[in-house]
This record gives structure tokens, sequence and C-alpha cells, in this order.
């Protein structure tokens, strides 16, 4: 088999597999979008707390 035919089945089984598909309606993606910034959100202020807390506590222990 060469490589063009193996190729040309691929992208086959790809659009097989694509028709099988369950895409989300448009509410759902706008509320998993909605979710995710949500939590992008939260978890970047914490982060920023844990850091900003931990760069006083190793500047207090360096003094």
């Amino acid at each position: 088999m060469g490589f063009v035919a193996r190729v040309r089945e691929f992208v086959q089984e790809v659009l097989v597999e694509f028709r099988k598909v369950t895409w989300p309606s448009q509410q759902e993606l706008i509320n998993a979008t909605a979710v995710v910034l949500v939590v992008t959100v939260v978890l970047a202020f914490f982060l920023g707390g844990v850091d900003i807390a931990l760069a006083r506590i190793v500047e207090r222990i360096l003094r």
C-alpha cells in the first residue's frame, strides 16, 4: 500500500469518526466556556495569593 493510499484511507476514517461525534449546542458551548473562564480566574487569584504569601515568608526568613 503506497503512501498516498494510506493517507487517503486515514482521511476517510477520520471523516467517518467525525460523523459519529455528538457536537455540543451553542448554549452548552457557552456554558462550558464560562465555567472554564471562571475557574481560570479563581485559580489565578489563588495562585497569585499563594505566591505573594510565600514570597513574604521567604523574605522574612532571609532577613
